[in-house]
Protein backbone atom coordinates (compact mmCIF):
# COMPACT_ATOMS: atom_id res chain seq x y z
CA UNK A 1 0.00 0.00 0.00
CA UNK A 2 0.94 3.84 -1.31
CA UNK A 3 1.95 6.45 1.58
CA UNK A 4 2.46 9.80 1.54
CA UNK A 5 5.19 9.19 4.16
CA UNK A 6 7.19 6.41 2.20
CA UNK A 7 10.40 6.84 1.62
CA UNK A 8 13.70 5.33 0.32
CA UNK A 9 15.37 3.16 3.18
CA UNK A 10 19.01 4.10 4.11
CA UNK A 11 21.20 2.51 6.17
CA UNK A 12 23.04 5.59 7.40
CA UNK A 13 19.84 6.20 9.77
CA UNK A 14 21.27 3.52 11.96
CA UNK A 15 24.21 5.81 12.87
CA UNK A 16 22.59 9.45 13.52
CA UNK A 17 22.51 11.45 16.27
CA UNK A 18 20.20 12.96 18.27
CA UNK A 19 19.92 16.42 19.74
CA UNK A 20 18.50 16.23 23.32
CA UNK A 21 18.88 19.46 25.13
CA UNK A 22 21.75 20.88 23.97
CA UNK A 23 23.56 17.23 23.90
CA UNK A 24 24.00 14.79 20.97
CA UNK A 25 23.08 10.81 21.56
CA UNK A 26 23.55 7.80 18.88
CA UNK A 27 19.99 6.16 18.18
CA UNK A 28 19.86 3.60 20.88
CA UNK A 29 21.27 6.35 23.44
CA UNK A 30 18.40 9.02 22.73
CA UNK A 31 15.92 8.79 25.44
CA UNK A 32 13.95 11.13 27.49
CA UNK A 33 12.40 10.63 31.06
CA UNK A 34 9.14 8.94 31.86
CA UNK A 35 8.00 12.42 33.56
CA UNK A 36 8.51 14.02 30.23
CA UNK A 37 5.13 16.11 29.52
CA UNK A 38 5.34 15.10 26.03
CA UNK A 39 5.52 11.34 26.62
CA UNK A 40 2.94 11.26 29.79
CA UNK A 41 0.18 14.01 27.81
CA UNK A 42 1.30 15.00 24.76
CA UNK A 43 1.79 18.19 25.86
CA UNK A 44 3.95 20.05 23.63
CA UNK A 45 4.56 21.19 19.80
CA UNK A 46 6.63 20.13 16.66
CA UNK A 47 7.18 20.90 13.27
CA UNK A 48 8.66 18.30 10.34
CA UNK A 49 11.32 20.31 8.46
CA UNK A 50 13.09 19.17 4.70
CA UNK A 51 16.52 19.79 4.42
CA UNK A 52 17.15 19.93 0.25
CA UNK A 53 19.98 20.94 -1.27
CA UNK A 54 21.34 22.18 2.29
CA UNK A 55 18.59 24.51 2.14
CA UNK A 56 15.79 24.04 4.66
CA UNK A 57 12.36 24.39 3.05
CA UNK A 58 10.29 26.97 4.59
CA UNK A 59 12.51 27.42 7.97
CA UNK A 60 10.61 30.72 9.13
CA UNK A 61 7.62 29.53 8.41
CA UNK A 62 8.04 26.23 10.58
CA UNK A 63 9.85 28.15 13.46
CA UNK A 64 6.90 30.62 13.62
CA UNK A 65 4.39 28.38 13.43
CA UNK A 66 6.01 26.05 16.12
CA UNK A 67 6.23 29.51 18.16
CA UNK A 68 2.87 30.32 17.98
CA UNK A 69 1.45 26.99 18.79
CA UNK A 70 3.55 26.89 22.02
CA UNK A 71 2.23 30.82 22.84
CA UNK A 72 -1.05 29.10 22.31
CA UNK A 73 -0.85 26.54 25.20
CA UNK A 74 0.69 28.61 27.21
CA UNK A 75 4.40 27.10 27.11
CA UNK A 76 7.18 29.60 27.00
CA UNK A 77 9.76 28.09 24.49
CA UNK A 78 13.23 29.18 26.31
CA UNK A 79 15.50 29.21 23.12
CA UNK A 80 15.13 31.98 20.97
CA UNK A 81 13.82 31.44 17.13
CA UNK A 82 17.52 32.05 15.96
CA UNK A 83 18.85 29.89 18.79
CA UNK A 84 16.77 27.20 17.74
CA UNK A 85 17.74 27.51 14.19
CA UNK A 86 21.19 27.55 15.33
CA UNK A 87 20.52 24.03 17.10
CA UNK A 88 18.41 22.37 13.92
CA UNK A 89 21.89 23.56 11.54
CA UNK A 90 24.17 22.25 14.45
CA UNK A 91 21.95 18.82 14.55
CA UNK A 92 23.26 18.10 10.72
CA UNK A 93 26.45 19.24 11.11
CA UNK A 94 26.65 16.72 13.51
CA UNK A 95 25.67 14.06 11.16
CA UNK A 96 27.26 15.55 8.06
CA UNK A 97 23.50 16.18 6.15
CA UNK A 98 23.04 18.14 3.18
CA UNK A 99 19.94 17.13 1.80
CA UNK A 100 17.44 14.49 1.43
CA UNK A 101 17.15 14.60 5.03
CA UNK A 102 13.95 15.00 7.14
CA UNK A 103 13.72 16.63 10.46
CA UNK A 104 11.75 16.01 13.58
CA UNK A 105 11.79 18.87 16.25
CA UNK A 106 9.71 18.46 18.82
CA UNK A 107 9.57 20.78 22.22
CA UNK A 108 7.76 19.51 25.20
CA UNK A 109 6.05 21.30 28.04
CA UNK A 110 9.16 19.53 30.21
CA UNK A 111 9.87 17.13 32.96
CA UNK A 112 7.00 17.03 35.46
CA UNK A 113 7.85 16.52 39.59
CA UNK A 114 4.57 14.12 39.49
CA UNK A 115 2.22 11.92 36.84
CA UNK A 116 -0.23 14.68 36.88
CA UNK A 117 -1.81 17.41 33.56
CA UNK A 118 -1.32 20.96 35.73
CA UNK A 119 1.57 23.00 33.85
CA UNK A 120 2.54 24.14 37.48
CA UNK A 121 4.66 20.98 38.66
CA UNK A 122 6.66 21.36 35.66
CA UNK A 123 10.16 21.41 36.78
CA UNK A 124 12.82 23.32 34.51
CA UNK A 125 12.47 24.63 30.89
CA UNK A 126 10.83 22.37 27.76
CA UNK A 127 12.09 19.82 26.32
CA UNK A 128 13.89 20.06 23.07
CA UNK A 129 14.32 16.98 20.79
CA UNK A 130 15.77 17.00 16.94
CA UNK A 131 15.55 13.99 15.23
CA UNK A 132 17.65 14.01 11.55
CA UNK A 133 16.73 11.00 9.30
CA UNK A 134 17.98 10.57 5.55
CA UNK A 135 14.55 10.23 3.98
CA UNK A 136 14.20 10.81 -0.18
CA UNK A 137 10.19 10.76 -1.00
CA UNK A 138 9.52 7.86 -2.98
CA UNK A 139 8.74 8.78 -6.51
CA UNK A 140 6.51 5.81 -7.23
CA UNK A 141 4.08 7.60 -4.94
CA UNK A 142 3.56 10.28 -6.95
CA UNK A 143 3.73 8.29 -9.96
CA UNK A 144 0.96 6.17 -8.77
CA UNK A 145 -1.22 8.58 -6.63
CA UNK A 146 -2.49 7.61 -3.24
CA UNK A 147 -6.34 6.57 -2.20
CA UNK A 148 -8.58 7.82 0.18
CA UNK A 149 -11.88 7.12 2.15
CA UNK A 150 -14.38 9.40 3.99
CA UNK A 151 -14.02 8.55 7.67
CA UNK A 152 -15.91 9.02 10.71
CA UNK A 153 -13.22 10.71 12.85
CA UNK A 154 -14.07 14.31 13.10
CA UNK A 155 -11.48 17.34 12.16
CA UNK A 156 -13.10 19.69 15.49
CA UNK A 157 -12.42 21.84 18.03
CA UNK A 158 -14.77 19.94 20.77
CA UNK A 159 -11.41 18.81 22.41
CA UNK A 160 -8.47 20.42 20.89
CA UNK A 161 -7.69 23.39 18.92
CA UNK A 162 -7.10 21.59 15.19
CA UNK A 163 -4.89 24.37 13.66
CA UNK A 164 -2.44 23.34 16.63
CA UNK A 165 0.53 21.06 15.90
CA UNK A 166 0.38 19.65 18.70
CA UNK A 167 2.03 16.54 20.16
CA UNK A 168 -1.42 15.30 20.66
CA UNK A 169 -2.53 13.91 17.32
CA UNK A 170 -4.98 11.51 18.35
CA UNK A 171 -7.71 12.66 16.59
CA UNK A 172 -5.45 11.97 13.41
CA UNK A 173 -4.51 8.55 14.56
CA UNK A 174 -7.95 7.30 15.02
CA UNK A 175 -8.67 8.80 11.32
CA UNK A 176 -5.24 6.97 10.56
CA UNK A 177 -7.06 3.16 12.09
CA UNK A 178 -9.91 4.01 10.43
CA UNK A 179 -8.29 4.31 6.99
CA UNK A 180 -6.29 1.70 7.39
CA UNK A 181 -9.59 -0.68 8.15
CA UNK A 182 -11.05 0.66 4.88
CA UNK A 183 -8.15 -0.19 3.05
CA UNK A 184 -6.59 3.36 1.99
CA UNK A 185 -3.56 5.03 2.53
CA UNK A 186 -5.62 8.04 4.19
CA UNK A 187 -8.57 9.45 5.82
CA UNK A 188 -10.79 12.19 4.36
CA UNK A 189 -11.94 13.88 7.63
CA UNK A 190 -14.96 16.43 7.99
CA UNK A 191 -15.79 19.36 9.86
CA UNK A 192 -18.64 19.63 12.71
CA UNK A 193 -20.60 21.28 9.93
CA UNK A 194 -19.73 18.14 7.30
CA UNK A 195 -17.88 20.08 5.19
CA UNK A 196 -14.44 18.84 3.76
CA UNK A 197 -11.36 19.37 5.48
CA UNK A 198 -8.22 17.27 5.85
CA UNK A 199 -6.69 14.35 6.05
CA UNK A 200 -5.33 12.51 8.94
CA UNK A 201 -1.60 13.57 7.96
CA UNK A 202 -1.71 15.88 4.64
CA UNK A 203 -3.79 18.81 3.45
CA UNK A 204 -6.31 17.84 0.66
CA UNK A 205 -7.51 19.99 -2.70
CA UNK A 206 -9.49 19.85 -5.33
CA UNK A 207 -8.85 21.24 -8.77
CA UNK A 208 -12.48 21.71 -10.68
CA UNK A 209 -11.89 22.87 -14.35
CA UNK A 210 -9.24 25.81 -14.31
CA UNK A 211 -10.23 26.25 -10.42
CA UNK A 212 -8.44 24.55 -7.23
CA UNK A 213 -10.10 24.47 -4.29
CA UNK A 214 -8.91 23.82 -0.48
CA UNK A 215 -10.94 23.81 2.29
CA UNK A 216 -11.53 27.62 4.57
CA UNK A 217 -8.63 26.51 7.06
CA UNK A 218 -10.97 27.11 10.10
CA UNK A 219 -10.74 23.31 10.72
CA UNK A 220 -7.35 21.99 9.97
CA UNK A 221 -3.51 22.61 10.40
CA UNK A 222 -2.85 25.15 8.49
CA UNK A 223 0.27 23.78 6.64
CA UNK A 224 3.23 25.12 5.42
CA UNK A 225 2.95 23.39 2.06
CA UNK A 226 -0.70 24.24 1.81
CA UNK A 227 0.22 27.76 2.07
CA UNK A 228 2.92 27.72 0.26
CA UNK A 229 0.64 25.69 -2.63
CA UNK A 230 -1.61 28.65 -2.30
CA UNK A 231 1.11 31.01 -2.80
CA UNK A 232 2.41 29.52 -5.78
CA UNK A 233 -1.07 29.37 -7.32
CA UNK A 234 -1.87 33.43 -6.83
CA UNK A 235 1.92 34.27 -7.88
CA UNK A 236 0.65 32.20 -11.25
CA UNK A 237 -2.64 33.50 -11.90
CA UNK A 238 -4.27 29.99 -11.27
CA UNK A 239 -7.48 30.55 -9.64
CA UNK A 240 -7.51 29.26 -6.00
CA UNK A 241 -10.54 29.18 -3.35
CA UNK A 242 -10.06 28.50 0.35
CA UNK A 243 -14.12 27.73 0.24
CA UNK A 244 -16.05 25.43 2.24
CA UNK A 245 -17.36 22.39 0.08
CA UNK A 246 -18.73 19.35 0.49
CA UNK A 247 -18.16 15.40 -0.47
CA UNK A 248 -20.41 15.67 -3.60
CA UNK A 249 -17.65 18.74 -4.68
CA UNK A 250 -14.77 16.01 -4.27
CA UNK A 251 -16.69 13.40 -5.90
CA UNK A 252 -17.54 15.81 -9.11
CA UNK A 253 -13.88 17.25 -9.34
CA UNK A 254 -11.39 16.54 -12.16
CA UNK A 255 -8.50 15.71 -10.08
CA UNK A 256 -7.30 15.63 -6.33
CA UNK A 257 -4.16 15.89 -4.72
CA UNK A 258 -2.49 16.52 -0.94
CA UNK A 259 -0.25 18.26 0.31
CA UNK A 260 2.28 17.93 3.40
CA UNK A 261 6.24 18.75 4.34
CA UNK A 262 7.45 15.24 3.25
CA UNK A 263 6.50 14.84 -0.44
CA UNK A 264 5.40 17.83 -0.99
CA UNK A 265 2.68 17.25 -3.54
CA UNK A 266 1.09 13.65 -4.04
CA UNK A 267 -1.72 13.12 -6.61
CA UNK A 268 -4.84 11.12 -5.33
CA UNK A 269 -6.67 8.65 -7.64
CA UNK A 270 -9.27 7.18 -5.81
CA UNK A 271 -12.02 8.56 -3.35
CA UNK A 272 -14.56 6.33 -1.70
CA UNK A 273 -14.35 4.26 -5.10
CA UNK A 274 -14.44 7.36 -7.21
CA UNK A 275 -11.38 7.35 -9.57
CA UNK A 276 -9.42 10.17 -10.56
CA UNK A 277 -6.92 10.52 -12.90
CA UNK A 278 -3.13 12.41 -12.63
CA UNK A 279 -4.02 15.65 -14.11
CA UNK A 280 -2.44 18.23 -15.57
CA UNK A 281 -3.31 20.67 -12.80
CA UNK A 282 -1.54 18.83 -10.38
CA UNK A 283 1.52 17.81 -12.90
CA UNK A 284 1.88 22.08 -13.19
CA UNK A 285 1.40 23.05 -9.65
CA UNK A 286 4.01 20.16 -8.56
CA UNK A 287 6.75 21.51 -11.34
CA UNK A 288 6.12 24.70 -9.63
CA UNK A 289 6.58 23.72 -6.43
CA UNK A 290 9.75 22.08 -6.87
CA UNK A 291 11.28 25.20 -8.64
CA UNK A 292 10.63 26.98 -6.02
CA UNK A 293 12.03 24.80 -3.16
CA UNK A 294 15.07 24.42 -5.78
CA UNK A 295 15.57 27.84 -6.49
CA UNK A 296 18.77 29.89 -4.66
Amino acid sequence: MASTHDYIADKRNDDILIYINGDFFTRSEAKISVFDSGFLLGDGVWEGIRLNNNKLIHLDDHINRLFNGAMSIAMKIHLSKNELKEAIWQTLKKNNMQSDTHIRLIVSRGIKSTPYQHPKVTIGNPTVVIIPEYKKPNREVFDNGIRLASVNTKRDSAVQNPQINSLSKMNCISACIEADRLGVDEGLMFDPRGFVSTCNSTNFFIVRGEEVWTSSGEFCLNGVTRGSVIKLCKNNNIKIFEKNFGIEDVYGADEAFVTGTFSGLIPVVEIDSVKFKIGNMTRALSKLYHEDINKN
